[in-house]
């Protein structure tokens, strides 16, 4: 069985650092972008099983990021989590209807992470 790849799109070295060494000792591969842009070519070369966009990107944001995986058949059907600091209700809800497939606010609970990767992916397999 191959390790499970998440891209994690993320401008902050520190998040970055974060999100790739809690995922990695996890038993994650780690695909990292440190824009909008990087991530969606990376995700066209090589499709992770998921994708953590931070939403606050310079240039291109997380939201126009996802309208061109979804818009590409080789990555419409990627699971997108949005990742922000950011925790209204109504970002929540404006994030969903732009497409995302979940929604997780900064700072991110380490401990909680693997799971919610891993609650994310299963989602996608049920579907």
């Amino acid at each position: 069985m191959t390790a499970t790849r998440v891209l994690v799109v993320e401008d902050n070295d520190r998040n970055l650092k974060l999100v790739r060494d809690v995922l990695v000792h996890a038993g994650f591969v780690v695909v990292e972008a440190r824009s909008g842009e990087q991530g969606v070519t990376l995700a066209r070369e090589a499709p992770p099983d998921l994708v953590l966009m931070d939403l606050g990107l310079p240039g291109m944001d997380g939201t126009e990021a996802l309208r061109l995986l979804r818009g590409s058949p080789a990555t419409a059907g990627i699971p997108v989590v949005a990742v922000t600091a950011y925790a209204m209700p109504t970002d929540e809800e404006r994030s969903r209807a732009a497409g995302f497939d979940g929604y997780l606010t900064k700072p991110l609970d380490v401990l909680a992470l693997p799971g919610q990767v891993r609650g994310y992916l299963a989602v996608e397999r049920q579907t």
